[in-house]
């Protein structure tokens, strides 16, 4: 088994525990493949010599990975989502972050993983995965998205005016600083911290979320992943900006209408057999912790 191995750079912890996994790699039976921005680390740190781990570009350390093993926190992950793109390359989350929803093996166990990994003893999990495309003739950068895209305002602007159609009847009209479209995976991240529900990985929905709307009443709602939504922005003189999984994609609609769909792929999370979602939120979210007197 070839593992790619990539991850946040902007972490000094994370040298020595790629170097060491590299050093384990080379002494088993399998090899490792660097994302160039982590040969380029290593190499400067003087922590390995260029060699066998070498990938021209980003395109061959992808296509010469059987896993890719991600090094960082949850946003770490979703940037390796992002350059996958389409590709459905298994990935195992290596957390160096905080809460770590995605990135689900903590480094002290990562040994011990590889080698459920090499007998087979692990679980790919297909997440839904959201596409948005605009109407007009422009091009998203960052078309995909596994957690959520959002639209909201950016600077000193009043509340926006989104209407949103799914399936080509009208839902609403939000009155809001934004709006969450966000995927079950999605559902334990921006959207959770403004009220949303917990959705499970593949119960099959998708959740719109209002961020801070003018209307007490107005709630999260759930639709089927078959839906089409159909979101445009009526203020288009205000100042706001489409995000793709918290990036940055455009900064002004000027009027596009955003189409969201379920995606035709799906990006595959390994987990393993002693690991379930409930006992990882109950985990992460402190559920049942008792405050020690």
């Amino acid at each position: 088994m070839r593992f790619g191995i990539t991850g946040n750079t902007q972490k000094d912890a994370l040298w020595n525990p790629v170097a060491d996994l590299i050093s384990f790699l080379e002494e088993s039976t399998h090899s490792a493949v660097l994302h160039p921005d982590i040969e380029r680390g290593l190499l400067d740190r003087g922590l390995i010599s260029k060699g066998a781990h070498h990938a021209e570009s980003v395109d061959d350390f992808l296509e010469g990975s059987d896993v890719i093993l991600s090094f960082g926190g949850d946003g770490t992950l979703l940037n390796t989502v992002a350059e996958l793109g389409t590709r459905e390359i298994p990935i195992l989350g290596v957390n160096h972050g905080r809460l770590g929803f995605l990135a689900n093996v903590e480094g002290a166990e990562l040994e011990g993983r590889i080698e459920n990994l090499a007998k087979g003893d692990y679980v790919v999990d297909k997440r839904l995965v959201l596409q948005a495309k605009l109407d007009s003739a422009r091009e998203l950068m960052l078309p995909y998205a596994l957690n959520e895209f959002t639209i909201q305002r950016s600077g000193d602007t009043g509340l926006l005016a989104i209407n949103v159609e799914v399936d080509d009847i009208h839902l609403n009209t939000y009155w809001a600083d934004g709006l969450i479209i966000s995927t079950p995976t999605g559902s334990t991240a921006y959207s959770m911290a403004l009220g949303g529900p917990i959705m499970v990985p593949g119960c099959g929905s998708i959740l719109i979320t209002p961020i801070a709307p003018h209307a007490l009443s107005v709630r999260p709602v759930v639709i089927p992943d078959t839906s089409v939504i159909r979101v445009k922005t009526l203020d288009s003189d205000k100042s706001h900006i489409l995000t793709s999984d918290g990036v940055n994609e455009i900064d002004a609609l000027k009027g596009d209408v955003v189409t969201v769909t379920k995606a035709s792929h799906h990006v595959h999370l390994i987990r393993f057999s002693d690991q379930e979602y409930f006992s990882t939120l109950r985990s992460k979210l402190m559920w049942g912790a008792r405050k020690s007197s």
